[in-house]
């Protein structure tokens, strides 16, 4: 797939072999049998491009892969990934998903990268936007340490190539690389959720209100839209001058795992592929018909058990609203 066009490219700075373990009346410091167990090559960018498959989209995704388990593309149906092979082995993440209960997900720590393969990885993304001639990067999930210096990568180099070739950047990420990251002003599109964009800002969000203050402050360090991911209040999307609701009716929730991968995805089938304009939203694409697609296609995810979107069948009515209700209380309340 590394040869066909494609509007959007990701990028997963630290992929994962994602185990699901499927599981009744899980007990706690017992032992228990999973009813079954499914393997996924994950992370963020890799749910983003495989999730645009279902729109038929090639969304190559570009991955640092450690070359202990070289069949790794072939068992899991990933052949549609671009990969830098690097020394050592891949990470796992284990997620337990109880019947009718919650979703428990325990990640490795990110496998550390020698300097000259993160170089690589900015020479082989730099490579695929042009060889697929797209408009959009996606770079998503952990930040995986420099061997060197043990410093996490320095994202600069990726943001000032693409600034350079016209790519809008979606980045994806949490904690200290996020603040990092929107303090910078580099990316196009941030996507926080509630809780992360608390930390951000160091105040707690109690309402639609809340979200859209704290998401205007990110704009004004440079970020020309934060699309903030508020679980069962859907998404609001805040450039400078606008502010813009979307959400569904409640769902049965499954599993969460990817759902934000997810919205990503949807955001993209409904803007990657349309003509940059600059009208009302003045940031060169649109975002209400973009968050409308994200919430549908996250309400999808979190009803499938997979960390992985797998179907967009019968996707859920969306709601947008052009002038949200600040006074609106959020029904998950986020705290710094």
């Amino acid at each position: 797939m590394a040869g066909k066009l494609s509007p959007v490219v990701t990028l997963t700075p630290a992929p994962t072999l994602d185990r699901t373990y499927f599981v009744k009346n899980l007990v706690e410091g017992g032992v228990n049998r999973a009813e079954r167990v499914g393997e996924e090559l994950a992370g963020k960018g890799i749910n983003v491009s495989r999730g645009l498959q279902l729109v038929e989209m090639a969304a190559p995704g570009v991955v640092p892969i450690g070359n202990a388990d070289p069949g790794v593309l072939t068992r899991t149906g990933s052949d549609f990934l671009i990969p830098l092979w690097v020394e050592g082995t891949l990470r796992v993440s284990t997620t337990i998903v109880e019947l009718d209960g919650p979703t428990t997900k325990i990640n490795e720590h990110p496998r550390p990268l020698q300097q000259k393969d993160w170089d690589a990885v900015i020479e082989l993304t730099e490579k695929t936007i042009k060889d697929s001639e797209a408009k959009w990067l996606v770079v998503a999930g952990a930040h995986p340490e420099i061997v060197e210096t043990g410093e996490v990568i320095d994202l600069q180099p990726l943001f000032d190539r693409m600034e350079a070739l016209g790519i809008n950047v979606i980045l994806d990420t949490s904690g200290p690389a996020l603040r990092h990251w929107a303090q910078k002003g580099s990316a196009t599109v941030m996507k926080p959720n509630a809780h992360e964009l608390a930390e951000c800002v160091g105040r707690d969000l109690n309402t639609i209100g809340d979200v859209i203050d704290a998401a205007r402050e990110l704009n004004e360090w440079g970020v020309n839209c934060i699309m903030a991911s508020l679980g069962v209040d859907g998404i609001v999307a805040v450039t400078k001058t606008h502010a813009i609701h979307a959400y569904t009716d409640k769902v049965k929730v499954i599993n969460t795992v990817g759902a934000g991968d997810s919205t990503i995805a949807g955001f993209l089938s409904a803007v990657a592929t349309k003509p940059a304009e600059n009208g009302a939203y003045g940031v060169g694409f649109d975002i209400a018909e973009g968050i409308a697609a994200a919430v549908q296609w996250g309400a999808a995810k979190v009803q499938q058990p997979t960390s992985g979107l797998k179907s967009i069948d019968n996707l859920v009515e969306a709601f947008v609203e052009l002038i949200p209700d600040r006074d609106r209380p959020l029904g998950e309340p986020a705290t710094a």
